[in-house]
């Protein structure tokens, strides 16, 4: 029986004693000589095809590119922040749960992830978040605590946007041969939302059965964009926009690493270039939580006033605000803060609060929403919350629409916002709704064919059709006169109007 193992690396077969000691020498045999003034020599993706060795290409061994080996390139890279090329937000990140900022439900004392980390007992999980609120930063912290027990954990990185189907295949593949060694393989797929659901299947098996610990990160409602069965082998962790006071923290914490101080409007001038606390206080409040946007903001703030020639070197709210223009805002126009947002315009409007109905239409607008969207939306509350309550709201949303065909943006939007004002004032029915949900239901749950058109109330244009007693006894009196009912035969005392109370 063969004892000898093969190395998940480049294939080769060494004897059980020996395999460890070859294996740290296959994947690290370029870290070591990497510093901070030196360039990384090129390597090959850790997914790369075996070289032909009579080409004169080089060995595996010089060619991978590891996980470990990609952490220390980014760690010695980060020991200067004044690299031009990397950005602020990866200068500074967080190395451990310590130095991380925000999402206090799950990183405080006690909670979910800091005790996982803690044991290093890591589940596959979903980190579900808007961008720049630190899903990529807990991926990196625990990557850092693969790489202090690299002997049985192994972190691998990869993103939805550039790997495919292969890529997972070779990934699992490798896990598979260190599960030989004992090492577990912790995947982490950022942006996993863009594999297809059919895609997303490649994983099943392989968490199932314990070969990879996945961890995705999403900044799209996973009950909509994963699969289900890979929901249901996966914990869903929710993560929040980071607050004012987070984003201050972390703005601080990049300042005092860039050597900038920041000064009060009563501080004496520092000889160090300085920011006014206002201005940091200003720029944590237009990032709409964005953690990465706040620190890109921050960056371009420090790079637009690097020139220090005159004797000002301090950066003011004015000067950042002549510079710099409030543009971000979290809006996708096909993602769930799409309806979110009309949402809460629709139940402005059903609860009457035309004040909440001027700000979330308003907040569309600003967003960059089609107006004829929400015109749209405003034609179904008019209907369904105003109803019969105030007929002319119909009349009034329809207006709004054409309006908006007509003239467009930006001039529409005051149409609309006239429109949901007038919704949210007017007198409340859902009587239309109401009565509409009960005959859908009587209809759908009626039990045997469906009955016919009662004969006196069928046309007749044919003689046919008269003979057999189209139209016969038909007249245009009111029911209130003839006491007849249009309903079908059997259905007459059927009352969809019966329920009196319909404004709750």
């Amino acid at each position: 029986m063969d004892s000898n193992i093969s190395c998940p690396v480049c294939d080769k077969k060494f004897p059980k004693t020996e395999i460890d000691k070859h294996i740290d020498k296959c994947l690290f045999l370029n870290s070591s000589t990497i510093t901070p003034t030196q360039k990384p020599k090129p390597v090959a993706s850790i997914f790369s095809k075996r070289p032909n060795k009579d080409n004169g290409e080089e060995s595996p061994s010089k060619k991978i590119k590891t996980d470990n080996n990609k952490n220390e390139q980014i760690k010695s890279s980060s020991k200067n922040l004044s690299t031009p090329s990397i950005p602020l937000a990866e200068k500074v990140r967080p190395t451990s749960l310590d130095e991380y900022v925000g999402q206090e439900h799950l990183t405080g004392e006690g909670k979910l992830l800091k005790t996982l980390l803690n044991r290093l007992d890591i589940p596959s999980m979903i980190l579900w978040g808007p961008p720049g609120c630190g899903k990529t930063t807990i991926a990196s912290i625990i990557s850092k605590k693969c790489k202090e027990n690299s002997q049985h954990l192994r972190f691998v990185t990869l993103s939805a946007t550039m790997a495919g189907v292969n890529d997972i295949k070779e990934a699992v593949k490798i896990a598979k041969n260190e599960m030989q060694l004992k090492r577990k393989t912790i995947l982490f797929l950022d942006e996993i939302h863009r594999f297809n659901k059919l895609q997303q299947d490649i994983f099943l098996p392989h968490v199932e059965s314990g070969t990879i610990t996945l961890i995705g990160a999403t900044t799209e409602n996973p009950s909509f964009s994963l699969n289900s069965a890979l929901l249901s082998r996966c914990r869903v962790i929710v993560l929040e926009k980071l607050s004012v006071d987070n984003l201050k923290s972390i703005l601080e914490r990049a300042l005092c690493n860039c050597n900038v101080d920041i000064i009060d409007n009563s501080d004496i001038i520092s000889a160090n270039k300085a920011i006014k606390r206002n201005a940091v206080e200003w720029l944590a409040e237009i990032c709409d939580g964005d953690g990465r946007v706040a620190l890109n903001t921050l960056q371009i703030a420090l790079n637009t006033f690097s020139d220090t020639k005159s004797n000002d070197n301090i950066i003011t709210l004015e000067k950042i605000k002549d510079s710099l223009e409030k543009s971000h805002m979290l809006y996708d126009k096909r993602g769930e803060e799409h309806y979110n947002l009309m949402s809460a315009v629709h139940k402005s409007i059903r609860a009457s609060d035309q004040n909440a109905a001027l700000y979330w239409v308003t907040r569309m607008l600003v967003s960059g929403e089609d107006p004829l969207y929400i015109a749209r939306r405003l034609l179904r509350a008019a209907s369904e919350d105003v109803g019969l309550a105030d007929p002319n709201a119909l009349t009034v949303a329809t207006s709004t629409l054409h309006a908006c065909q007509f003239v467009g943006m930006p001039e529409c939007e005051i149409f609309l916002v006239q429109c949901a004002i007038y919704l949210a004032r007017a007198p409340k029915s859902r009587e239309m709704d109401r009565v509409l949900g009960e005959c859908k239901n009587f209809i759908k749950n009626f039990k045997g064919p469906q009955p016919g058109v009662p004969l006196r109330l069928r046309n007749a244009p044919t003689k046919l059709m008269k003979d057999l007693g189209y139209g016969k006894g038909y007249n245009m009196l009111p029911k209130s006169v003839t006491n007849l009912s249009s309903m079908p035969e059997g259905l007459e005392n059927v009352d969809f109007f019966k329920r009196k109370n319909y404004n709750s």
